[in-house]
Order: C-alpha cells, then sequence, then structure tokens
C-alpha cells in the first residue's frame, strides 16, 4: 500500500484519496458549468444538483480522511505549548479519543439510517441515483476516520506521536 501513496516535498500524500477528492470537484465543477451554459442558453441540465451532492459526498470524505492521515485539522496549541512532554501526550492522546468517539458516533447514525432504508431502494427524484452506495460511502469515511484517531492515540500513549 506504501507505493500507492506519493509524497509531496512538505510530506503530504497525494495517493488514491487525493484522487477521489479531485475527481469529484472536477466533475462537480463540470456539471455546474454545463448547468450554468444550458440555463443560459435555454436548455437546463435537470439533474445537476443530484449529481453535485454527489460529487461533494466524494469529496469531504475523501478531504476528511486525508487531512486525518496527514494530521491537518486545525489545532489550538495553547495549553499543550505549556505542559511537559508526558502530559502533552495524554492531553493528545485524550483529543484523539474524544476525536474517535465523534466519528464513531457519526458511523452509528449512518450505519442506523442504512439500517432503517436499506430495502426502501430511496433515490434521488429526477436521475434516480440510489442512497445506499452513497451511504455506505458515508459509513465507511466515517469509520476509517476514527480508526486513525484511535490509531494516532494509542501513539500518543506510546510516545510516537
Amino acid at each position: 500500500m506504501a507505493e500507492l501513496i506519493e509524497r509531496d516535498s512538505s510530506g503530504q500524500t497525494r495517493g488514491p484519496l487525493f484522487y477521489i477528492g479531485a475527481g469529484g470537484l472536477v466533475l462537480a465543477m463540470a456539471v455546474e458549468a454545463l448547468a450554468v451554459l444550458g440555463r443560459h442558453a435555454g436548455i437546463p441540465l435537470l439533474g445537476a444538483l443530484e449529481i453535485i451532492q454527489a460529487c461533494i459526498l466524494l469529496m469531504a470524505s475523501a478531504a476528511m480522511l486525508s487531512a486525518t492521515l496527514n494530521k491537518g485539522h486545525a489545532t489550538v496549541t495553547l495549553l499543550t505549548a505549556r505542559v511537559g512532554d508526558r502530559t502533552r501526550s495524554y492531553l493528545h492522546a485524550f483529543a484523539h479519543l474524544l476525536s474517535a468517539l465523534f466519528f464513531v458516533g457519526l458511523a452509528s447514525g449512518a450505519l442506523w439510517l442504512a439500517a432503517e432504508s436499506w430495502n426502501d431502494f430511496e433515490q434521488s427524484e429526477l436521475l434516480h441515483i440510489p442512497f445506499r452506495p452513497l451511504r455506505i460511502v458515508s459509513l465507511v469515511a466515517a469509520l476509517a476516520i476514527a480508526l486513525v484517531f484511535l490509531r494516532d492515540m494509542w501513539r500518543s500513549l506510546r510516545g510516537r506521536a
């Protein structure tokens, strides 16, 4: 798997997540450009919003997981800059635990919604885009982010943050 992930000069990874997010962004921009051109030409692109919403789910999921893997979330170091190394590692571990619990909560909600509507075959109104795969994407992304935070918590406790 290490071969699939490239690192740029700043150490940030550029692998499948980057390309999934970038692809979603390019598709959303292209669909919106066609929709705007179509409106001005009198030929509206029906269902553009539905496609863009699916693209946003892919972009957001890829961006959140990528930011978590690259430790790119915003942090405030007002307290941690003034404590010792051992206390700092415990505070980092606690922050990672809270973050993991938050994403476990999101995953639980996504799982609940998916289970409740699994046999309803929900789909969008115009293009009939099925919601089932989109719910699975959000569930997998939330679980993956929670696992990364748990891994980072473990590393903080072991002193390898």
